[in-house]
């Protein structure tokens, strides 16, 4: 049971007489697909006074990263709808004077990056400062609680896809991620987690028998939050990160690749639990659109097995050293910072990409953040539900 099936379930009763917003989106559903929103009106009538979207709006409507969604309003329920990833990226005051608490129901998929656990970092500040409670119905990690991977995010590159010092995949579900961030930022707001029944950190998706509802328009499947912490790093450069296919962050290249020599310096005794598939693709939109590209398809087929970090930038070692003549970093902006390179920002630690073009194997850069890294598992302890 999810948060919101464990709310229905009778929990609910601990909100009568509060005045409610809702951070939700299309994703914000029970294990019979009923809307969040739907279901606290219906055992709560009338409680929900706003609603608040976080970034690509309520039904994903927006594609790609700083496409800002306007805001709007619910006619079903009568309420205004907030965007979280608009002008402002925190609930301003105005939005939260009718009401006297926050409920957070948002899918996370396990990765530092996407934004959705950053939104209700804003919205926890924003229940602190003007006195608001915080409910979070907690959801799985599509991952699992028990692996991690990836540098310590570096304090000098926090960000909107990384406010704090947590590796790519952490390991955490968004409810755990609220108790750390109000312990971390010292936040004085009344916190409650509505808990899940029946997961353990072992679980991947697969493993809940829930439905997968896309929680972003290129999180298509289960399948898409496996290979993502890894996968996210093309956003970072000129390499199709597969937008305008099917198969986002499955699906990668560009038309200037050169596969055989790629495949010459991937080390595939290094790379577990997927097949790996040459792939030529015509992305209907974003990078290289309407361009024939030259990639990979990543086939997961052990995802206790795959390592998407470390594959992704066995990847991009690869592709430096079989030949970079058209290979680019993007240039910033990315996620509202304005002066960093995108790739630093997503990877966290800007000395990871020089070490790779130095030449350093994957392992050998591993090894580097590995003491952090082993500090962050001991660190979240604290902070586990489950």
């Amino acid at each position: 049971m999810t948060g919101l099936d464990h709310l229905y379930d009778g929990t609910w009763k601990k909100l009568k007489g509060l005045k409610l917003g809702l951070l939700c989106n299309q994703a914000s559903v029970d294990s019979s697909l009923r809307a969040s929103k739907d279901i606290i009106s219906s055992v709560l009538p009338g409680a929900i006074k706003v609603l608040f979207t976080p970034q690509h709006g309520y039904g994903a409507e927006e594609q790609d990263n700083m496409k800002e969604t306007p805001h709007g309003y619910d006619t079903k329920l009568g309420v205004p709808l907030f965007s979280l990833y608009s002008e402002t990226r925190e609930p301003p005051q105005s939005a939260l004077e009718p009401i006297d608490a926050i409920i957070v129901d948002l899918q996370d998929v396990g990765c530092r990056v996407y934004t959705f656990a950053t939104t209700m970092l804003y919205c926890m500040k924003a229940a602190s400062k003007y006195n608001k409670k915080i409910v979070i119905l907690d959801r799985p990690n599509p991952l699992g609680g028990e692996i991690v991977e990836g540098s310590v995010l570096q304090r000098e590159l926090f960000s909107f896809v990384g406010p704090y010092s947590i590796p790519m995949r952490h390991g955490l579900t968004i409810g755990e991620m609220a108790l750390m961030f109000k312990d971390v930022f010292k936040l004085d707001c009344e916190l409650e987690i509505i808990t899940m029944l029946g997961w353990r950190r072992e679980m991947l998706w697969e493993d809940t028998g829930l439905p997968w509802v896309m929680p972003s328009p290129n999180m298509p499947l289960p399948q898409t939050a496996y290979v993502y912490p890894g996968q996210v790093i093309w956003e970072g450069t000129n390499i199709s990160e597969g937008r305008g296919t099917c198969r986002p962050f499955e699906v990668f290249g560009a038309p200037f690749l050169d596969l055989s020599a790629i495949k010459r310096h991937l080390p595939l005794d290094e790379i577990q639990g997927c097949r790996i598939m040459p792939f030529r693709f015509k992305p209907t939109f974003n990078k290289w659109q309407g361009k024939l590209c030259n990639g990979f398809f990543i086939y997961i087929t052990e995802p206790s097995k795959y390592r998407p970090y470390r594959t992704s930038l066995l990847f991009l070692k690869a592709i430096l050293t079989s030949g970079r003549d058209s290979f680019q970093w993007m240039r910033p902006p990315y996620e509202y910072v304005q002066h960093r390179r995108p790739i630093d920002v997503i990877i966290g630690d800007q000395n990871i990409v020089t070490y790779i073009e130095q030449g350093m194997d994957i392992p050998d850069i591993e090894k580097i953040w590995e003491k952090e890294l082993m500090q962050y598992l001991e660190f979240r302890k604290k902070f586990f539900i489950y």
